[in-house]
């Protein structure tokens, strides 16, 4: 017997919640739980990440969480618990799977059964943000090598446990060549160990087109963090409703499992959300503990109780709905269900005793590396990158001479366009043949300081095993 941590959250969270926990003890799924109190109540006791301190030991110890939707307070410095636990607890995969209900819920790919895997820590989603000048504010887009590992072996691995043919990659490295690039490329590294499963990858953005057009190509699909945010919501929309989704985040120590669906505070109290997308992430939770069996038992009732055409509001149609039923009634349905097999759907397959596991990924080799310039970003309000320009090269050390100036990425001196628009915010790279020394850094740093050049932030270019490790400017 597996003890969980479950929270009953917010709005229609709670409806929800015991309609999906009726269905796990009809069932007979070999758990147990522990509560705790996240989201509304928890913000307003004072707690702004929208979790008591003394909830972490509760879901430390039990390390699997299924949460109902919460609702975050806007503005007061309130954090999105969502992402709190995410990074707190290592929750390094969000899987979503994602299929029709065709014809019983309205959808123009009756035939899309796929799966996104979703990076879930890092990328744009680290929040790391500023404003430099007036005019430009940045965010910092991190990849790294272990956490590019972790989840596209984790979607290989999720591919051969459920008995899936082909893991596609999406990423956009003809534009962001080193950060994308790098996912790319360990894709590609990782692929062959996996010879019992195709491959293949897509510039996100005509993957993401194909997929609203012809989801049912697709299988598994792992991409970065916003892309994945992003395609996994097409997805769910496309499938007919968000509201039958459910979606697991998997990290190497924790779990947690929720419905894609927000806290729909509308209709909290009336008895009319649907349950399903909780549900389905509980299936997912049993999946993920090794009892698959119970989880398919689950899902071939849900099924049935669809084709049964006893639907909740939100997808209820006349044309091929015969009941209108509420929350607890719709989960009384799927209960008097349990043992039945779906005849226009296919039964549910889960491995069973099968719990997907990635060893900790390894440090590479140790790279030479060597500093070979620096990107000194400036604020100046004047308008010809000539002036900025002449100026800069006139006070540049002998041997770190200014290489270029760019202006939101595109090269403006030397030879720039006077067409181009241009903002107060300049990068300006003195770059060297030969590595140099930071001390060269400093020195250039203090030349502009004294000759009243506003220095806003700066970033070293380095060079790996002799391989250059910083982008070009557009135009150079």
């Amino acid at each position: 017997m597996k003890r969980v941590t479950i929270a009953k959250g917010d709005g229609i969270g709670p409806e929800i919640m015991d309609a999906v926990l009726s269905i796990l003890k009809a069932a007979k799924a070999p758990i147990e739980y522990d509560e705790i109190t996240v989201g509304k109540e928890a913000y307003e006791a004072g707690h702004t990440s929208g979790i008591a301190p003394e909830s972490w030991d509760i879901i430390a110890r039990n390390k699997v969480f299924l949460k109902a939707p919460i609702t975050t307070p806007q503005g007061g410095g309130y954090k999105s618990l969502n992402v709190t636990l995410r990074k707190t607890l290592g929750l390094f995969a969000n899987v979503r799977p994602c299929r029709g209900f065709h014809p019983f819920v309205h959808t123009l790919h009756p035939d899309m059964d796929l799966v996104i895997i979703r990076e879930n820590e890092e990328d744009l989603y680290a929040g790391i943000e500023h404003q430099q000048t007036p005019e430009v504010t940045q965010c910092l887009k991190l990849i790294s090598r272990p956490g590019c590992e972790k989840i596209i072996r984790y979607a290989f691995e999720y591919a051969r446990a459920n008995n899936r043919k082909r893991v596609t990659c999406f990423s956009k490295d003809n534009i962001m060549k080193l950060t994308d690039g790098m996912f790319h490329k360990i894709f590609d590294e990782i692929a062959p160990e996996y010879s019992d499963i195709e491959n293949d990858h897509y510039i996100v953005d005509i993957g993401a087109a194909r997929i609203a057009d012809t989801p049912e190509n697709f299988d598994v699909v792992v991409m970065p963090n916003l892309y994945g945010d992003i395609i996994s919501d097409i997805t769910g929309q496309i499938s007919g409703s968000v509201g039958l989704a459910g979606s697991s985040n998997i990290g190497m120590n924790y779990s947690m499992f929720e419905a894609i669906h927000g806290s729909a505070p509308d209709i909290s109290g009336k008895n009319i959300a649907n349950p399903s997308g909780l549900l389905q992430g509980a299936v997912l939770m049993l999946q993920h503990l090794g009892h698959g069996d119970v989880g398919e038992t689950i899902q071939n009732a849900l099924m049935v109780t669809i084709e049964e055409g006893i639907h909740t509001a939100d997808i209820f149609n006349p044309e091929v709905s015969k009941q209108k039923v509420g929350t607890k009634e719709f989960a009384q349905a799927v209960i008097a269900n349990l043992g039945k097999k779906p005849h226009h759907f296919p039964e549910a397959s889960l491995p069973k005793g099968n719990v997907i596991n990635i060893p900790e990924p390894k440090r590479p080799a140790p790279q030479k590396r060597e500093l070979l310039g620096v990107d000194v970003f400036v604020y100046w309000e004047g308008k010809n990158p000539d002036e900025l320009g002449d100026k800069l090269a006139k006070i540049a050390l002998k041997n770190l001479p200014l290489n270029m100036i760019t202006n939101r990425g595109i090269k403006v001196y030397p030879n720039g366009f006077d067409e181009t628009f241009c903002t107060d915010h300049w990068r300006c790279r003195f770059l060297s043949d030969e590595p140099i020394e930071f001390e060269d850094v400093l020195k250039t740093l203090e030349t502009c300081n004294s000759n009243g050049i506003d220095v806003i932030k700066t970033e070293q270019l380095y060079q790996f095993d002799g391989v250059k490790a910083f982008s070009m400017g557009q135009g150079q």
